[in-house]
This record gives C-alpha cells, structure tokens and sequence, in this order.
C-alpha cells in the first residue's frame, strides 16, 4: 500500500518533468522550424467538430520580414507595450490582474503578455487556473531564455486567432482583406488587433461598438510602440 501511496505520488512529478522535457525540445525546434499546428488550434477545430461547425483550418506561416509593420506596432500596442523590453512577464500588469481577480473571486485576466499569449496557443489551452497560469510562466521562462525577441513574436504573428478556423497574420489578411499581409494599412492592422481578445465574438459581432473604439484607440497608440532592435535596423 506505502508502495502504491508513493507511485501515486510520483506519478504527477514525473508527468510534470516529461512534459516540460517535451514543452523545452519543441521550443529549441521551433527557433528554426515552423510548428506544423499548435495546441490551441488543435483544440479549437475539435472543439468546432464537436459543436458540428463545418470549419476548415486556414495556417498559413509567413516569415517575419513578410508581415506589414503596421500590424506588428497594431499589437505592441494592443497586447503589449513592454514587449521589446521585458523578460516575458509584465510584473506591473500581473499586479493588476491579481487584483482584478481577488475583487471578482475568479480568474478573469492574467496581464498575459505576448509571450505569454504564445506559450498558451503552442503548448496549452483556454482553461483558466492558477495551476495552467504556472506552467504558462514555466513555459514562457523557457522560451525567452534561448529564443530571441524577433521569433518570437513572428511566431505570435503566425500563431494568432483572428475568425473562426482563422490562424496567423496571412490567413488574416487574405481573409478580411483579400491581400497578403504586408500589405495591411494602419488602420486595417489596428482594425485586426483589436479583435485579438476575443476574435469569435467579434466574427459573429462584427459591427461592434467595442470594436470600433478600440480600433481607433490601438490607432492612436501605434506612433508610440516600440519594435524589437532588429526592426529599427
């Protein structure tokens, strides 16, 4: 019985190891390599199959130096404004979602930043729990640690939902605009980041009040993003 109690005990110690072990070689692959389909998309087509939705997946990876420069200030300035700067966490805004979340009594925001947001669309899923906001920072430690800025956040570009079945900046401009995404305005960039936190509500509301007012707010905020070094080069 001791012997079982201790297995049992083991078990998710070992899991937590043997899936950081996995979450740690994709990071290293994914520095050069584009990921085939990440876990969020995954779960979000099963998730359609099983509502009965007849949604195809649109992925479409495009490399960094083809995504407009619009769309990349659009979401510095939408999701993350200390993006080229931090470590990968936003203390000042974690503060705030802590508080946030004691005043409501549940978790309704984490003050995610982009890299953050990217170690939950590669690796984990929509639930929300202390436990999955855990490893979205072992995740997002790792990933700044031997990933530089650029890739990751062309990795973010190509890993976004934007619609339904909807992935990645290209798909995005090809489905919204019928042009590549370099090509996006500014106001089509902010147009398409201000629908980031919640891209099916705004598919099936897409003549929202919010939308509006935050597109012209993230237009106002452009000017002032600040890119990774290498796209001031």
């Amino acid at each position: 019985m001791l012997r079982l109690l201790k297995w049992l005990l083991a078990l998710p110690v070992a899991l937590f190891i043997l899936f950081n072990a996995y979450v740690y070689g994709n990071i290293i692959t994914y520095r050069a390599v584009a990921p085939h389909q990440t876990a969020f998309m995954s779960m979000r087509m099963n998730q359609f199959a099983r509502e009965g939705r007849d949604i195809e997946l649109d992925y479409r990876w495009v490399p960094y130096n083809r995504i407009s420069t619009n769309l990349k200030k659009a979401l510095i300035a939408s999701e993350d404004a200390r993006f080229a700067e931090h470590d990968g966490f936003d203390w000042s805004g974690i503060q705030s979602a802590l508080k946030r979340n004691q005043k409501s009594g549940k978790i309704q925001s984490g003050g995610s930043t982009i890299s953050q947001q990217l170690a939950k669309n590669l690796f984990l899923n929509e639930s929300r729990s202390y436990i999955r906001k855990g490893e979205e920072a072992a995740i997002t430690a790792m990933m700044e640690a031997v990933t530089d800025k650029d890739r990751i956040f062309e990795l973010y570009l190509n890993a976004i939902e934007w619609h339904y079945g909807i992935f990645g900046a290209e798909a995005a401009a090809q489905y919204f605009y019928k042009k590549p995404a370099e090509s996006m305005s500014k106001q089509q960039a902010a147009k398409l980041a201000a629908r980031v936190p919640a891209p099916l509500f705004y598919a099936d509301n897409p003549k929202s009040k919010r939308l509006h007012n935050k597109t012209n707010i993230i237009l106002r905020r452009m000017g002032s993003a600040a890119l990774p070094e290498s796209d001031l080069e």
